[in-house]
């Protein structure tokens, strides 16, 4: 079918290292110029994922996100740049893909993908790659590809640390389910905005995703199929982990009980917000912090990030700071009678610590709903936001 597919001078000419390779050759790169490739998130693995897919001629790529550039991505996300901050991000990287390879298509989705639009989505791509940060979109990814027997191109990353692997049942691996049958529980593993990334770490850890990609569209080479691959960025160590297909696995086993999409949120364990409602009475705004910080019976203030997160920026008349992982053994030096603010970057964490807090019988602990970031936006914007 390659075959039909032809390649102009220009194409010729741009993809010249390509063709003289064997492997590749005229026809590899009129299969890759025949591939369709989905890209789910243009973040930090989106980033070198779309740019070395769409310099390799990858003939149609399609980009999902709902997210918009800010500030803080650049340091990683190096399809965006600073003139399209505020911008969606699938139309920032369209603009950055289609002045490096103009002979490409490229079709955007600005959306959530989710267990109503998620098939639809993939159907018509022949690999689907996993750049996400969340593991309710994780799982949704790695079942829809399944049911449509598509090969799941995965990666993650975390500050210094990160693994890729293809997940196709349908050539006997394993998928995602395989390797972790169940998700952690709701806020126990950071996300890259809480525990940081290195900026580097998710272009080698994408631009190993694009290349599993490309043999995939080729048929070259040895995919990453049954094979994790862990990189550590700080030892600059690779290791790889054999990886075999899970008989009782509930999407690829031998008898799965998963034969459509589920509501993944509830599967992760991530509750509505609605449900938080009744919480109300835990939670305080910016503004009404700043009010009764003037006053003399000021509640106590607890910091529960880290450190080096503290250098950074710190809410004036904090009295103490305990990461939120360490707060279980400084509990006892907290008093329990007085009125206690915690806080952290977002209010995720320290949403967590308030929970600890009840758990062991504090009832007077509020917490700061957005955190430092809010706090900036809504009472010192002169506080940097990291």
């Amino acid at each position: 079918m390659a075959q039909d597919v032809t390649l102009s001078n220009e194409e010729i000419r741009r993809y010249s290292r390509h063709l003289i390779m064997p492997e590749v050759g005229m026809e590899g790169q009129r299969r890759l110029k025949q591939g369709r490739a989905l890209l789910i998130g243009t973040g930090g693995l989106g980033s070198p994922l779309a740019l070395y897919l769409a310099a390799a001629g990858v003939g149609h790529i399609g980009l999902v996100d709902f997210d918009v550039v800010d500030e803080s991505n650049l340091q990683r996300q190096i399809v965006h740049g600073t003139s399209t901050v505020g911008m969606p991000k699938i139309e920032s990287a369209k603009r950055r893909l289609q002045d490096l390879n103009p002979h490409i298509d490229i079709s955007v989705y600005e959306a959530q993908v989710t267990s109503d639009n998620a098939l639809d989505l993939m159907r018509p791509y022949d690999v689907i790659v996993d750049g996400t940060d969340n593991f309710p979109t994780r799982y949704l990814t790695n079942d829809a590809a399944v049911l449509l027997g598509k090969p799941n191109v995965y990666g993650s990353i975390f500050r210094f640390e990160g693994q890729a692997t293809v997940f196709y049942p349908k050539e006997g691996g394993p998928c995602y389910r395989c390797l972790y049958p169940e998700p952690p529980p709701p806020g126990l593993v950071p996300s890259c905005a809480e525990g940081g990334v290195l900026g580097v770490l998710p272009g080698v850890i994408g631009t190993i995703q694009a290349t599993e990609v490309i043999k995939l569209l080729t048929g070259i080479g040895e995919p990453l199929i049954g094979r994790l691959m862990l990189y550590d960025a700080l030892g600059m160590r690779f290791r790889e982990l054999k990886l075999r297909r899970n008989p009782e696995c509930p999407i690829c086993g031998e008898q799965p009980t998963i034969t459509e999409l589920i509501d993944y949120d509830a599967f992760c364990g991530i509750l509505p917000d609605e449900v938080n409602v009744l919480e109300s009475q835990y939670e305080i705004t910016p503004r009404e912090l700043a009010a009764l910080l003037d006053h003399t019976d000021r509640p106590f203030l607890l910091d529960v990030r880290n450190s080096y997160e503290a250098d950074i920026a710190t809410i004036p008349g904090t009295d103490r700071l305990i990461p939120v992982d360490q707060l279980v053994n400084y509990m006892n030096q907290l008093d329990s009678a007085r009125e206690m603010v915690v806080y952290c970057r977002s209010g995720v964490r320290s949403a967590n610590a308030v929970n600890m807090l009840k758990g062991a019988g504090f009832r007077k602990v509020k917490n700061l709903v957005g955190g430092v970031l809010r706090w900036s936006d809504d009472i010192d914007p002169s506080m940097p936001k990291y």
